[in-house]
């Protein structure tokens, strides 16, 4: 049987392949030893990289989303004037017959030159920035929670067993009961006194549970765990007054946009 041969057409020809590093970049505008260079990560480094692509003809490149790294590199590009392509990771190394003496960016260009790269989704700059803002928000909520288990670890420690009487520690009746804690009161009838009128459990049953064995280095513990929960719920805060003014400039926009069409 005769063997058949495909040749795959280059589809850039001015195609550039950027491997994206924490402390440098490489870079490929072909598939010759003396195509390739290194670039810093600085704002100088990333402007000079830009004029060697226009030094070369490079009118596309390609580079992968790693990390964070790839954000500041990729603004300097697309503010010179290049198309840019964004593609994961997984669509260039792990493609067959990738060779181990060839350098990343190398394959990257030969495979953005062939038009074998999809580029990723990237949101528009309002979208980002609230992307950023409501994620931003996402990790605070996280550390709160976790707070929230240390505080009910050392209140268990301290044998007060809010956790049974009360759906929520954070909530009205338990903070103001851990609160009264921290600031020395131990007597069960006087922080069962805090409870909420909407708390299902009665002062009585509260009291039973608030029998403290007065451990001071659970107690200091506690009160320092409160402190960072209250820090983070005022975090959380200022997030969500960012959230509503980039959502209201969001808005805005949107409005003009319409009328003027």
């Amino acid at each position: 049987m005769e063997e058949r041969s495909i040749s795959m057409e280059v589809v850039n020809s001015h195609a550039a392949g950027v491997d994206v590093g924490s402390r440098s970049h490489w870079v490929a505008v072909g598939q010759r030893e003396e195509d390739i260079r290194e670039f810093g990560v600085y704002n100088e480094d990333l402007f000079e990289m830009a004029e060697w692509f226009i030094e070369k003809k490079v009118t596309s490149i390609a580079m992968e989303s790693t990390g964070t790294y790839w954000q500041n590199l990729y603004a300097v590009l697309i503010s010179k004037g290049f198309k840019v392509i964004l593609c994961n990771g997984k669509f260039t190394k792990n493609i067959k017959g990738k060779k181990t003496d060839i350098k990343d960016c190398q394959w990257i260009q030969k495979l953005h030159s062939l038009g074998l790269l999809s580029s990723s989704f990237l949101p528009d700059n309002e979208t980002e920035q609230l992307r950023t803002y409501c994620r931003h928000r996402s990790n605070l909520i996280n550390m709160a929670a976790s707070t929230s288990k240390k505080m009910q670890k050392y209140l268990r420690l301290l044998n007060l067993r809010l956790d049974v009487v009360v759906k929520d520690v954070c909530g009205l009746t338990g903070l103001k009961i851990i609160r009264a804690i921290s600031s020395g009161e131990n007597d069960p009838q006087k922080l069962a006194s805090l409870r909420h009128y909407n708390c299902r459990k009665s002062e009585e049953e509260i009291a039973k549970a608030l029998h403290s064995n007065g451990r001071k280095d659970y107690l200091f513990a506690l009160s320092q765990e409160l402190e960072t929960y209250d820090h983070l719920q005022n975090k959380i805060q200022q997030c969500d007054l960012e959230i509503e003014q980039m959502l209201n400039v969001i808005i805005d926009n949107d409005v003009k946009k319409k009328n003027i069409q």
